[in-house]
């Protein structure tokens, strides 16, 4: 069965692609065989981050537009938080994408946080290597912006693009140093308003000191998504980035990131939070946090 799925899906049938989406979202029994089954493949991960009010979603529906363009195929994962009542995606409608759901070489997917700590899905390294496994020319991931997906993404993805705008000046200011250093490109999105240069001018000064021992240069790049201003500059810097990037260097390390996170998440599997409670509220006031952990 599942060998007939992968087939289905290297072939670009969206509806196996959807379906098997979904057994390993709900851990279906055997979906690991899936897993198992999947070939290796190079297909550029594009990761696209930033504070919520940022433009993301408007950005990246301009950017799948820039990509159609040039007549390439891309799958899209959008993390959106959760609905606190059946833990689906709140934002699961994604309606300024609309335009692409009935688009041959686009494939778009809302997916829940659900809960995840991190702000990503549970199993999106999973759902992105099985994405790779169809007829597509690029992922994009565009993540939720609730702090710490912003840093997760780059365990993720081969490109990182961080998305600000330009009223945030004085949070620019106290940005965390992780989030400056792990973009590949920075987006000055809805780059009409004013003071847009100054604050490009002031986010180029304040990379410049992280950078200046490394022969590194971060594109930032000025877009107005709701006019689609800038994104072509934006692709191209992408398939710059792709082109001249370290991505072989990257990749020993993003597979270090992704087996460490599917160990972690496998050597806690069977262990109910629920029945945790109980256990710890036997033990009373001699509770000994350190004592109990020693026999998980």
């Amino acid at each position: 069965m599942w060998h007939q799925y992968l087939h289905q899906i290297q072939q670009g049938d969206v509806k196996a692609l959807a379906r098997c989406i979904s057994l390993v979202e709900n851990e279906v029994p055997g979906y690991e065989l899936l897993l198992q089954s999947l070939p290796s493949n190079s297909i550029p991960v594009i990761g696209i981050t930033g504070p919520p009010g940022a433009g993301k979603s408007t950005l990246t529906d301009s950017l799948i537009g820039a990509i159609t363009q040039e007549g390439k195929k891309v799958g899209v994962l959008c993390i959106d938080p959760s609905s606190p009542f059946n833990l689906g995606a709140l934002l699961g409608d994604r309606i300024r994408m609309s335009d692409w759901y009935n688009n041959s070489n686009v494939f778009i997917r809302s997916l829940a946080t659900r809960g995840s700590l991190g702000g990503l899905h549970p199993k999106i390294i999973e759902i992105t290597d099985l994405m790779k496994a169809a007829p597509v020319d690029y992922i994009i991931i565009e993540t939720v912006g609730i702090g710490q997906s912003e840093i997760d993404i780059v365990g993720l993805a081969d490109i990182t693009v961080v998305v600000v705008v330009p009223e945030a000046g004085d949070e620019i200011q106290t940005m965390k140093a992780g989030l400056m250093e792990i973009a590949d490109i920075f987006v000055v999105n809805k780059a009409d308003r004013p003071d847009a240069d100054l604050f490009v001018s002031n986010l180029s000064l304040m990379l410049a000191p992280a950078f200046h021992s490394k022969d590194i240069t971060i594109p930032i790049i000025k877009t107005v998504a709701t006019t689609k201003q800038g994104v072509k500059d934006l692709y191209n810097a992408i398939v710059n980035q792709i082109a001249h990037s370290t991505l072989n260097e990257k990749r020993s390390w993003l597979l270090t990131e992704k087996a460490f996170y599917l160990i972690s998440q496998n050597r806690m599997k069977g262990i109910d939070k629920n029945q945790l409670k109980k256990e710890i509220a036997k033990e009373g006031s001699k509770f000994n946090l350190y004592e109990f952990i020693k026999g998980y």
